[in-house]
Formats: C-alpha cells, structure tokens, sequence
C-alpha cells in the first residue's frame, strides 16, 4: 500500500530576487522585497506577519542606535586622548645632594636629575631621558643633534632642552627615540671617550666628577689601551677622595727616590715629593 505524505518539501527558490537599491527611495525597494517574499513564501498570509516585521524595524533601529553611541563614545575617548598631549606635565621635582664645593652627588647613572629630564654617562655616551604625555608619538616630537648643540622638545610647544653641550659630540652617531610612547630618549655620543661631562647642557647644575663611579662590568669590554687609561682614571679618584697622591704623583715620587739612590752624594733636603 502507497504511503502518500501531506507534508510538502521546502524547496529553495530558482527565481532570482532582481532589485536596485536607491538611498532616495527605500520604501519601494522595502515593496519589490515584500512583493519577492509574498510570491516566494506564505509568510504575508500569516496573521503575525506584521507585529514580526514591525518588531524587526524596531530591533534593527535599536542596534544603530547602539551602534552610533559606540561610535560616539570611542570618538570621545579619541578626543581625550588628544587633549592629553596638550596638558602640561608633572614631574617630581627630584632632590639634588649638594656638597661643601657646591657641587652636586651624581645619581646612580654618573648623571643628573632635573625637573624636566635626567641624563646618565659613561665614557663613551651621555643619554638624555625627558619625561612626556602617555601616547606620545614619534611625529609629535622635534629633535635637533649638533656638534655642540642639543634641541628637543614637542613640535609646536617651547622646547624642553635647548643649549650648548659640556663638550662636542658625534652627531652621525647620535640618534634618538620614544620609548613605550612616555619617554624620549637621546643618545649623544662623546668626542672625547676620555673624560667625564661636569653637565649635560649649560647652564645646569655641575655634579662632582671625583663621585662617579664607573661601571668595573664593562671594563673587559673596552681595548687595551682605553681599559689601561680608564683603570688609572678609576685608581686616581679613589686616591684624591683618601687624600693620597695619584698614580702620576707616585710615579714621580718613585723616580725622585731612584734619582737619589743613584747619587747619594747629593743634598736632596729641599726636594719635594708632590
């Protein structure tokens, strides 16, 4: 016995849905649709079909609504963003160790601390960290690297530092560059790798040279002959603050002492050992 089924398969449609839309006239592509769905489904023959379609328009408007508020706040948070970079920058205002000489203690990094920026040293470099608004970006910033100038500061704003250099440095080997959007820093690369810098730029605070304190883990780094002068560098300062004579000064003494052995005929009670 032939079983016939009432219920009828869902087929898709073979005709192709063919409309235009034109942002002048939603409402007659909203009727060639409801014209497609009306020959194509019985939907619109459903009591319901239109608080459905109604409650769709309004879900929809809802979702723009929400949609746009997003957009408008993220806009605003874009706006604040900005305005960040134009707000002027607190910075502790660092302490400075000053001695009988007037001369400051350098920090920790052979350098100093200022209300603006610090700069550290070593032989061969000076680097420069100048302190700016979160989300700083490399195109907001103007840096300027001369033989014996530097200039740096935010494109539009006075300039953070501008001056003349303790001693000359090698611009083609200088460079700088912002770090973790917060900091900029600049690498200044010394002419003469033989002597420490008493300041950064003129007109700062001198920190005592005789208080720095080169960093013995990188000796083995250097050549010979710049390990050998910074060895003696190191030697001497650790003798002027014992107040005893430096490697020079013995050297001469030990020289005046063999001089004598080599003439003891001679009166040597007016001669001095410094």
């Amino acid at each position: 016995m032939a079983i016939i089924s009432e219920m009828v398969e869902d087929r898709p449609s073979l005709l192709p849905f063919a409309a235009s839309f034109d942002p002048s006239n939603p409402l007659g592509f909203i009727e060639k649709v409801l014209d497609f769905i009306g020959r194509e489904s019985n939907f619109l023959k459903k009591d319901p079909a239109e608080k459905e379609i109604a409650t769709a328009i309004t879900e929809k408007k809802k979702k723009m609504e929400k949609e746009s508020l997003k957009l408008t706040e993220e806009i605003t948070e874009v706006e604040k963003e900005s305005l960040k970079l134009t707000e002027p920058m607190e910075v502790d205002k660092p302490k400075e160790e000053k001695q009988e000489s007037g001369l400051i203690v350098p920090n920790k990094g052979n350098g100093l601390d200022l209300e603006t920026y610090s700069w550290t040293q070593n032989l061969q470099e000076v680097t420069v960290n100048i302190s700016v608004p979160i989300g700083t970006k490399s195109r907001f910033v103007s840096c300027e690297i001369k033989k014996n100038r530097l200039k740096v500061g935010l494109k539009g704003k006075d300039p953070m530092i501008d001056g003349e250099l303790f001693h000359p440095v090698k611009p083609d080997e200088c460079f700088w560059n912002i770090e973790d959007q917060k900091v900029i820093s600049v690498l200044l690369t010394k002419q003469d790798q033989m002597e420490w810098w008493k300041y950064c730029v003129k007109g700062e605070p001198e920190i005592d040279t005789q208080k720095v304190e080169p960093e013995s883990s990188k000796l083995g780094d250097l050549d010979p002959e710049t390990r050998q002068t910074v060895e003696k560098m190191m030697f001497d300062q650790r003798q002027k603050q014992m107040g005893l004579p430096t490697s020079d000064e013995i050297e001469k003494q030990d020289m005046l002492k063999k001089f004598m052995a080599q003439h003891p005929g001679m009166d040597f009670s007016n001669a001095k050992f410094n």
